[in-house]
């Protein structure tokens, strides 16, 4: 999709719902989607932003890139997880 948001590596959109094949190994506890970007949280407590990444809305900070794969947010685990 669009800018990345699907997490697929790229920008085609999908007909079918589709695995990210970023979180095939890890166990995805929450997603939350936006128009143009998506967060998700895992089981062990690290969140992953891709898409848009216009006015630091990833979190990568100062990387305001676009992401078409789930990018871990580094800032998190230094904030100290839940």
């Amino acid at each position: 999709g669009l800018c990345g948001r699907l997490g697929h590596g790229n920008q085609q959109n999908q007909l079918l719902p589709k695995k990210i094949e970023a979180f095939l190994a890890r166990r995805v506890a929450a997603v939350s989607a936006g128009a143009v970007h998506s967060l998700a949280f895992t089981a062990t407590g690290a969140v992953f932003a891709w898409g848009k990444g216009e006015y630091g809305c990833l979190g990568h900070g100062e990387d305001l890139s676009n992401q078409q794969l789930p990018k871990e947010i580094e800032g998190w685990a230094s904030a100290g997880r839940w």
